[in-house]
């Protein structure tokens, strides 16, 4: 069994901010695999479905970004997943917006939602994708509001292309080993007009 978890807030003006990128490749996967988010457990929504006969558990956690770790803390006890076997995507401001980078573990980057997950799951051995979103253009402003904020026009075009590559990456991760899945998709940025 693999867990796949796409960080970001609950709630409609979240939607489709910087900071809720996890949820829209979670999206697409679901997407991908004709599955629905149409069960919520362990405080968190769950779509699920097969590949080759093993079960890939895809979750949104309905706490907020900072608390998303009980929910990952509790499906992987419950269902005695290893961390290994655990992926978690999420906004990462270091990267420009388009670029992927998928690591086997590793710190958190300043990330609340990954301090958490570290701190449920009580290792850093999970896989993370890292997915750009960029960083403010000016320094001085708050990096809450940043993260908060949406794409805009030309970035959402980049966006488009990126979560679908994402959602492939995911779905690579689910079967291949992750040195090759790295070395396929990491650093992969999306050309505009592409979309």
């Amino acid at each position: 069994m693999k867990l796949i978890v796409g960080l970001g807030n609950i709630g409609k003006e979240y939607e489709t901010t910087r900071h809720n990128i996890g949820f829209m490749v979670a999206d697409a996967i679901a997407k991908k695999h004709e599955v629905s988010f149409n069960k919520e457990e362990r405080d968190a929504m769950v779509a699920e479905f097969r590949v080759g006969g093993e079960k890939i558990l895809i979750i949104k956690p309905t706490t907020f970004m900072n608390d998303s770790g009980v929910a990952v803390g509790q499906f992987a006890r419950f269902y005695n997943i290893a961390p290994k076997d655990i992926v978690i995507i999420h906004d990462d401001m270091d990267l420009p917006v388009g670029f992927l980078r998928i690591r086997p573990n590793g710190s958190s980057g300043g990330h609340n939602g990954i301090k958490s997950v570290q701190s449920h799951l009580g290792t850093d051995g999970f896989v993370r994708f890292r997915v750009g979103i960029g960083h403010p253009v000016h320094e001085h402003k708050v990096v809450l509001d940043y993260v908060l904020t949406k794409f805009n026009q030309e970035e959402q075009k980049i966006m488009t292309n990126t979560i679908d590559n994402v959602a492939n990456a995911a779905d690579a991760w689910i079967t291949d080993e992750l040195e090759k899945v790295m070395n396929k998709y990491n650093s992969k940025k999306v050309k505009k007009d592409n979309a």
